[in-house]
């Protein structure tokens, strides 16, 4: 019974669906939840969910969300309540180097403690311009004011290939 209303739900809402392009830290969860379905719905609107990967497209519902909207993804009380706005984790200075590659993403750095697996968002101080990053390597070395040492894709996105050392800051968007 609950696998053919999820069925239906989803036959029902993919007319008033929406793609979406998956960000760094997106869970099935957290898409759910921003369009007021259950993760099971919005899992079957997708071809049974799996693995999220940042930059792949996903169906969405169209906003009110539709027929799908019924299934609720969290009693009232939970789904009331907002998640806090992600804070600077850690200032200091970047740098870059020739970075290790990682199938999911060029967008990686080294840190020296944060937990391989860890998505940050590094924001250039001066410029305000920031890229997510893919923490999968360990650094920087040698000198306590570095605090990332950013892949080269990384920091020409960022702008600081010119500068060579850049003040940043830190925004843990996700942990593994």
């Amino acid at each position: 019974m609950r696998a053919a209303l999820l069925l239906a739900c989803a036959l029902l809402g993919a007319a008033s669906a929406a793609p979406y392009r998956v960000q760094p830290g997106d869970t099935w969860w957290s898409l759910a939840r921003r369009s007021g379905v259950s993760v099971a719905a919005l899992q079957a609107m997708n071809g049974g969910g799996g693995l999220l990967r940042a930059g792949a497209t996903v169906q969405l519902p169209a906003s009110g969300g539709g027929a799908v909207a019924a299934i609720p993804a969290r009693p009232a009380t939970v789904r009331a309540m907002s998640a806090p706005a992600p804070s600077v984790f850690q200032r200091g200075q970047a740098v870059y180097y020739g970075g290790r590659r990682d199938s999911r993403t060029v967008m990686t750095a080294a840190h020296l403690t944060l937990p391989f697996g860890t998505w940050v968002r590094v924001t250039h101080a001066r410029t305000g311009r920031s890229v997510d990053v893919l923490i999968n390597d360990r650094g920087p070395f040698g000198n306590g004011a570095r605090i990332i040492d950013l892949s080269n894709e990384a920091a020409a996105a960022l702008g600081i290939l010119s500068e060579g050392v850049a003040p940043v800051t830190l925004t843990v968007l996700s942990r593994p």
